[in-house]
């Protein structure tokens, strides 16, 4: 007789109730089973949250917009203060390149057209101007000499500048050489009256903007500050990874006049953002980037945050110190009923109740109370009626298999009383005798240990492997299983704390089941044992034809057989018996035409059941 499936525990009624629960989310279970003063407390809790949280919430949102407001508005200022500064900048250039370029005696310079003369010259020209940048062309627009205080800046790289403001007719420009942002203005130099005289050239003044530039109008504008030439970023207040950060993120976009103030951003701190182009404009444009960190100007609202959060939480625990004291009065007679049902589930009829006064509560109280001893007495009738029951059922079993037993003794018996029979006939009736004796004894044997309510067991360190091979051999000693095949393979250690003989007993069980399901000359057994984190893992694999679907999920129950002749149905249930005695579980892994394969998992270290002495194992 094989299983198909571990059915699990059967539900009897017995001392120890059973009430099942559904599973159900964590806040339905607080509602549905939770105490009233649980309930108050939590009430209490989420309605006090909710309003902390929602006040917290709309102050939080009312002081952003309001912050956003003034971020905007600073913004704007910081810009119009820069275009203010910018327009002053760019009249001092024009009035200096202008100045330089109505002095005679540069005329005269550059009426010498000789680049060496001019270079040696410019220095001097360059020293008397207030700027940065001084660049002397010829009228043809070839640089003949360049003055700067911005090291790198060299006539190859002012070349290429000259001839795009050339180009595009600006005498106001921006150029980028040498890494350098420089403010240029152009102005002709001419030979006499510039109406009607010739031009000799050309003087350009700049003015470069540094890092000390971009901080001087950081600090005016109380902003972070950035210029971009083109797409790429070349002079910024930001730290490094900021500024790389911008340098990604404004790639490829173009500034818009009017834009609105944008979010962004850099290495984990949140700006405001604005960008204006700054005159000419041109390819590639030049734009002056204003960043004000929104973060720092909320910093307050961290402060605001604690201070709502601290009101909140201490308002939450006074009332519900408040509400603790006022519920329980009220869910202390409820929490005695409670104790009450909790007690009889335990299987304990004698908890005591209050029931004081006249209330509904006292009256619940009461009915409970009589109710529980109703109960007790069905309980005790209804176990009355089960043990008689089963007592016919174990009487009807036993005494059909005992009477065919015994019936098959008493005709061998009457054949050996003939005196003229041959010796190997004799021998013959003598072992069917003593099959059919051994069978009783096994019956017997199999019911006392299925009885039992407590078992010794004498654990030892055992190896399970030398148990299992006992058990194979002493099944396979049978005449009628000399024709089946049964391996053993073993893989890790497999030892543990078990009791032997009762082990021995489980897997002589499994393997005998096994013998009896599979066909008698094509039959093949595996057992197997593997090493896992819990313990050990043994499979019984066969290939019979399966458990019949109709005791699939009843095969560990007592007095369930089918398929076998002289079968009790106590085998599987003393095997499962055992193995959960032993802190194991049995199971079916899986069965069908192509045969059955039954896991055990026991532990390394099994905690056996220890019982009285008188207890047989």
């Amino acid at each position: 007789m094989r299983s198909a499936r571990d059915a699990g525990q059967s539900r009897v009624l017995g001392p120890q109730m059973d009430f099942e629960t559904s599973s159900r989310p964590w806040y339905l279970d607080i509602t549905r089973r939770g105490r009233l003063r649980t309930k108050f407390l939590l009430s209490l809790l989420l309605v006090s949250a909710s309003l902390t949280c929602s006040t917290l919430l709309v102050v939080r949102h009312r002081v952003e917009l309001q912050a956003r407001e003034q971020i905007r508005e600073a913004l704007q200022n910081s810009v119009v203060t820069f275009q203010h500064i910018q327009r002053l900048r760019e009249n001092t250039l024009e009035q200096s390149a202008q100045l330089a370029a109505t002095q005679p005696s540069l005329a005269a310079l550059m009426s010498s057209h000789d680049k060496r003369t001019i270079e040696n010259e410019s220095r001097l020209w360059f020293n008397k101007v207030a700027a940065d940048v001084l660049l002397l062309a010829d009228s043809g627009g070839r640089v003949m000499a360049v003055e700067s205080a911005a090291p790198g800046l060299t006539e190859a790289e002012a070349q290429g500048p000259l001839e795009h403001s050339l180009g595009n007719g600006n005498t106001r420009d921006w150029w980028l050489g040498g890494g350098h942002l420089l403010q240029v203005s152009m102005w002709p130099i001419y030979f006499g009256d510039p109406a009607s005289g010739a031009q000799l050239g050309l003087v350009v003044v700049g003015y470069e903007v540094s890092d000390q530039v971009a901080a001087d109008i950081s600090r005016v504008a109380s902003s972070q500050v950035a210029f971009r030439y083109g797409s790429r970023i070349v002079v910024s207040t930001l730290k490094p990874a900021q500024r790389e950060a911008l340098a990604r993120q404004v790639s490829g976009q173009a500034a818009g006049a009017g834009d609105p103030p944008a979010d962004i951003e850099l290495g984990g701190e949140r700006f405001l953002m604005t960008t204006t182009s700054l005159p000419p404009g041109g390819s590639p444009g030049v734009e002056l980037i204003v960043l004000k960190s929104y973060d720092q100007a909320t910093a307050f609202l961290q402060s605001l945050n604690r201070w709502l959060l601290v009101l909140g939480l201490t308002a939450i625990l006074a009332g519900s110190l408040l509400v603790f004291l006022i519920s329980d009065t009220f869910t202390r007679p409820l929490a005695n009923l409670v104790g009450g049902v909790q007690a009889l589930e335990r299987g304990d009829f004698e908890y005591p109740l209050e029931a004081r006064g006249n209330d509904e509560v006292s009256a619940l109280t009461k009915s409970f109370d009589r109710m529980r001893h109703t109960l007790q007495s069905a309980q005790h009738e209804l176990l009355q009626a089960e043990r008689l029951a089963t007592i016919g059922r174990m009487a009807s079993t036993i005494s059909h298999d005992l009477r065919h037993s015994l019936t098959t003794i008493l005709a061998y018996a009457e054949f050996l009383s003939e005196g003229s029979l041959r010796e190997s006939h004799r021998v013959e009736y003598y072992q069917e005798i003593r099959s059919a004796v051994n069978q009783m004894t096994d019956q017997i044997q199999a019911l006392l240990e299925f009885s039992r309510s407590k078992t010794v067991y004498r654990p030892a360190v055992t190896n399970v492997a030398a148990i299992i091979e006992r058990a194979v051999h002493a099944v396979k000693a049978r005449v009628e299983f000399e024709g089946i095949q049964v391996t053993t393979s073993f893989q890790g250690s497999t030892e543990g704390w078990f009791d032997s003989g009762s082990l021995e007993r489980v897997f002589h069980n499994l393997v005998l089941n096994a013998c009896e399901a599979v066909p008698a000359n094509t039959g093949r057994i595996e057992v197997s044992t593997q090493k896992t984190d819990e313990g050990i893992e043994i499979r019984v694999a066969d290939n019979g034809a399966g458990i019949p679907e109709e005791i699939r999920d009843r095969i560990f129950q007592p007095f369930v057989t089918a398929g076998k002749d002289n079968g009790i149905g106590l085998g599987l249930a003393v095997v499962q018996k055992i193995v959960q005695d032993h802190g194991g579980h049995i199971g079916v892994e899986s069965t069908g035409a192509e045969g059955t394969v039954l896991c055990i998992s026991l532990p390394s270290a099994s905690s056996v059941t220890v019982a009285g002495p008188a207890a047989a194992s």
